[in-house]
């Protein structure tokens, strides 16, 4: 077979982001994989999924924005007073870098794909900045302004070009003749869109088995306001009997097992094993392998009860926890649902027979089984069905109670609902009553006045536009402790993309809670709109970029 080269899979990328409409992608990536070897299939299909290794693979390539900013500017040679407005601009570095990489020339030595795995691998094993930074150098240093901006796309893993793994799982899919729900069901259970590929293409597919510690992507709900709608829905689906369960003030987490190993995966599918050793340790005890989904929260075990988000946070971005953050900070798993127990996978069976498995397995603390109380449909009366002056809506009574329990409120879900991984559907609800809240992005970050004059204490913050584009809506500078800005100051700091003195644009990486009273029209911001007294909730560590709101969102809450 001839060498398959990276500036083929580069054009091909760039040919896919280049058009809006599915067929035509569809159609450039089975051009493009159609002739490749069984080696170059499974590495272009992951190259193309927007990562140089699966998603079961540990290994990473910890190369980031400032690594990466620092190589792109050395090999260009501009200025860097230039570079952070150009950054800004263009909203991405693989942009960056078709913009300012020169152009060498035929090399010598054409990139392949197999050689540009090397090159991955061999900035994955490097330690310390200083050596993957010279390893990227060199890769670079190869590569035409069109394959460096890919590479670059690759290390900061961030693709955005209009090429999603699915679209890859649809291209296989067809060329191997068979329903995409087959491809993306053994995808999810290696994953890996290499493996994945290669068994489509030799109608393997059926042999997948559930492949442990990569995290499938979480079930996901949709939020409702009114007790009415919860009722009026499950009687669309004809369910007598509903479970209803706390919504935890803490972090998702998945937690697997098997053997003697145990880990456990943040929302934004992260290892975090070693901030809860407690919990990966009582897992680990566990005569069963398994996946569990559940929420860890600060608890009192003393009392059974949650406590608030801001004491878990002294836990979140810690390499290491001590035994004194430990038992200052004491935290448990809510378990809520089973994924897969010795052998079987429970995806595709109801919620209500997971639950009875779970129920079954004995947990020690701190895995604890979240309380989950099944109740009769037409115990729910919806508002208005009753006589006047009857008592509360029992939701809301039962949202009381979850409130005083210190939880955010309620999650409904149907007993025969199936998990699915990373969908949104209206099989599971949740009820939060509080102010209205957007997960946004920080852009950009003020020194602060009177005592906290040396804090880069005032947050500017956007939210998701088309294609990616962060859109700014407005400005907070309060809600978080001295402590809290304090630590994110230095992060800011070592994070800057451009100093303006007073004001800094920053990598915008960092998510936030923010609260406010309404959303108005704005002319000062590109997204249209502002926010009306903003104030901050809480950091997000536990979500990326990518997980913030929408403009559509802020768009339907002011049309609302």
């Amino acid at each position: 077979m001839p060498l398959s080269f990276f500036a083929d899979f580069a054009r091909t990328a760039d040919a896919v982001g280049m058009t809006t409409k599915r067929l035509e992608k569809l159609a450039v990536l089975a051009s493009y994989l159609s002739p490749l070897d069984d080696s170059d299939l499974i590495i272009a299909c992951r190259f193309l999924a927007g990562r140089p290794f699966p998603a079961s693979d540990e290994r990473t390539l910890n190369v980031g924005f400032s690594v990466a900013s620092t190589v792109l500017i050395e090999l260009s040679g501009i200025d860097p007073a230039e570079y952070g407005p150009l950054v800004v601009r263009l909203g991405d570095l693989g942009d960056v870098a078709t913009d300012i990489l020169p152009n060498r020339g035929e090399p010598d030595e054409p990139i392949t794909l197999r050689s540009a795995l090397n090159a991955f691998e061999a900035i994955a094993s490097a330690r310390g900045t200083g050596q993957k930074a010279l390893l990227l150098r060199n890769f670079i240093l190869r590569a035409s302004p069109l394959e460096g901006k890919y590479i670059v796309k690759l290390v900061t893993g961030d693709m955005r070009m209009g090429l999603k793994e699915s679209l890859v799982e649809e291209a296989l899919a067809r060329m191997a003749g068979v329903r995409v729900e087959e491809v993306q069901w053994v995808n999810m259970l290696l994953g890996d869109i290499g493996e994945t590929a290669l068994m489509a293409r030799h109608g393997r597919l059926p042999e997948a088995r559930m492949r442990l510690f990569h995290p499938l992507k979480f079930m996901l709900a949709t939020p409702v306001e009114k007790p009415s709608e919860i009722v009026t829905e499950a009687r669309n689906r004809d369910e007598t009997r509903l479970y209803i369960e706390d919504k935890y003030d803490g972090v998702r987490a998945q937690l697997h097992k098997e053997g003697d190993r145990a880990d456990i995966y943040s929302r934004t599918l992260d290892p975090v094993t070693h901030r809860f050793p407690e919990v990966a340790q009582a897992l680990a005890s566990l005569p069963h392998d398994l996946i569990f989904d559940g929420e860890i929260v600060a608890y009192s075990q003393t009392d059974g009860r949650c406590l608030q988000f801001t004491a878990l946070q002294k836990r979140l971005g810690r390499k290491t926890v001590s035994d004194d953050l430990m038992a200052e900070v004491p935290v448990a798993c809510m378990v809520f649902d089973l994924l897969y127990l010795d052998g079987v996978t429970l995806l595709e069976r109801p919620l209500s027979h997971r639950k009875e498995l779970l129920a079954s397995l004995d947990l020690s603390y701190p895995l604890v089984k979240a309380p989950s109380e099944p109740v009769p449909v037409e115990g729910l009366k919806a508002e208005g069905e009753g006589d006047e002056g009857e008592e509360p809506h029992l939701l809301d009574a039962m949202f009381d109670a979850a409130r005083e329990r210190g939880n955010e409120g309620l999650m409904v879900k149907t007993p025969g609902s199936l998990y699915s991984p990373g969908k949104r559907g209206k099989a599971w609800l949740k009820v939060k009553r509080a102010l209205a809240t957007l997960d946004v992005v920080v852009t950009a970050v003020e020194w602060g006045h009177g005592k906290r004059r040396s804090m880069l204490s005032d947050y500017t913050f956007a939210v998701l536009g088309p294609g990616g584009q962060l859109l700014n809506v407005g400005k907070a500078y309060s809600g978080l402790t001295d402590a809290e800005i304090i630590e994110m100051t230095e992060w800011f700091k070592a994070h800057t993309i451009r100093d303006f003195g007073r004001a800094r644009l920053v990598e915008p990486a960092v998510v936030i809670e923010v609260a406010f009273d309404k959303i108005q029209s704005s002319a000062r911001h590109k997204s249209g709109y502002a926010l009306r007294f903003p104030r901050i909730v809480r950091l997000r560590p536990d979500k990326r970029p990518q997980d913030a709101n929408t403009l559509d969102d802020v768009r339907a809450i002011a049309e609302g």
